[in-house]
């Protein structure tokens, strides 16, 4: 492969942040740094400022991680396990930096310590997209398009609208967030920096190859935008719609995967689903177990076996991402992710903690129960507001009973929006609800209940 087609971290680092003004994609003005007005915020910084106070940000405390309304307080939901992914993924970039550097990598204006504050950023953004009740949420908003029953509503729209709309996926979901929905509404969004939309982006392509390929980040509606944050850091294009990804998003992967791995189990031992020693099982082939320890707290003795986990975990990827720093450049990372390519230990352990994990926790009858709920709870709310989204976007006369659905949302449909917009209007709205927030919702348009 030619030079010109590896990319390089000057470019892959850019702090510079893009608006959206009269349909026209433009740099945004410049704001971290020195200039005395940012408190001498580092522009990473100011991202990280931007996604905490954020609305979408505060209502991940209230959405499902693995347990759905749950009632425990130690379990975790998306908002604590944000946290602690981003906690994971500026250890890992803080090393990966602090090897970069030592390199020769780096360009002159970034530190060690900057790496470690874009794959932070990151990590806070990764579930934004996530709707209520999670992937069952998520494959619940598809299922409705595509009952027989509904397809009709798609009749308007291009294939390439089409396969959008049916296929609700998080991470566009959360690309769409940042950059359309919080702060600068329709004009950018957040504006965060490029390096860290880079780092945020884990398929960068559209979904004009779902089902079969599966996950995508880049709904029709932000495909300009993309395209612009693409140039700018140098991605390499694979396509009209596909580009390689940023080397940082691999290390935000890598940072989720270790969490969810190993802090599900976690969960399942505070809740009763696991015991004690099968926690100590599934971690004991990476930090061994001393019985001898004098740690006798269940919860106590979690926290530490989990710690000794995620640090030895933090320490082995650091290190596979330096081995395979040229070809993560140069878009040939040869595996699907950093941790298939690390020792056994971690490899193993991680692997069968997810699979310890889906037999005895995913299964569980009490997840189960609010997973099947979670179908007519979103049909519900589609039944109500897709029809008169159709109806206005099309130049239909929509009925007092349209206009009362149409005024539960927040974001107005107006008359100018096509049906894909009113849709994705639509879907913006569900999307962004609590679990809490969508189950009333629900019951009340329903009826059941009222007084």
């Amino acid at each position: 492969m030619p030079d010109s087609l590896v990319m390089d971290w000057t470019t892959l680092l850019s702090t510079r942040r893009f608006k959206l003004k009269n349909g026209h994609i433009e740099a945004a003005r410049a704001i971290g740094g020195g200039d005395p007005a940012s408190g001498l915020r580092s522009d990473f910084h100011i991202d990280h400022d931007r996604l905490v106070f954020s609305s979408a940000f505060r209502r991940l405390g209230r959405k499902t991680q693995v347990h759905p309304l749950a009632v425990n307080d130690h379990t975790h939901n998306r908002l604590t396990h944000s946290m602690e992914v981003a906690s994971v993924g500026r250890s890992l970039g803080n090393q990966v930096g602090a090897m970069l550097a030592a390199a020769g990598h780096l360009p002159g204006s970034i530190t060690p310590f900057d790496i470690g504050a874009v794959v932070q950023v990151a990590c806070l953004a990764h579930d934004l997209g996530n709707p209520p009740f999670g992937h069952t949420g998520e494959d619940a908003l598809r299922d409705w398009f595509r009952n027989p029953d509904n397809t009709h509503w798609l009749a308007p729209l291009s294939r390439a609208e089409q396969s959008d709309i049916r296929s609700y996926e998080g991470n566009a979901h959360g690309l769409r967030m940042v950059s359309s929905l919080e702060l600068y509404v329709g004009e950018g969004g957040m504006r965060l920096t490029s390096a860290a939309l880079g780092a945020l982006v884990k398929y960068p392509w559209t979904s004009d190859t779902y089902p079969e390929r599966g996950k995508f980040n880049i709904y029709r509606s932000e495909l300009g935008y993309f395209e612009a944050i693409a140039s700018e850091l140098g991605l390499i294009r694979r396509g009209s719609s596909e580009w390689v990804r940023h080397p940082l998003s691999y290390l935000m992967e890598a940072a989720d995967d270790i969490c969810y791995a190993i802090l599900d189990l976690e969960d399942a031992v505070e809740i009763g689903m696991l015991d004690m020693e099968e926690f100590e099982r599934a971690l004991g082939g990476l930090v061994g177990i001393e019985k001898s320890w004098p740690i006798s707290d269940p919860r106590q003795r979690c926290s530490a076996l989990r710690g000794s986990a995620v640090g030895k975990c933090v320490n082995e990827v650091a290190g596979r991402f330096m081995a395979f720093e040229h070809q993560l450049r140069r878009g040939e990372f040869p595996a699907k992710d950093l941790i298939s390519v690390c020792s056994p230990a971690v490899r193993d352990t991680v692997q069968g903690a997810k699979e310890l994990a889906s037999r005895r926790i995913y299964r569980h009858r009490t997840k189960l129960m609010t997973e099947i709920a979670a179908y007519p709870c979103m049909g519900a709310l589609l039944d109500v507001l897709i029809p008169p989204a159709f109806a206005l976007s099309t130049g239909k006369t929509l009925s007092t009973r349209e206009h009362l659905h149409l005024a539960l949302m927040d974001r107005k449909i107006e008359a100018s929006d096509t049906p894909y917009q009113a849709y994705m209007k639509v879907l913006d709205f569900i999307g962004a609800m609590t679990d809490n927030t969508a189950a009333t919702l629900a019951r009340e348009v329903s009826g059941i209940g009222i007084h």
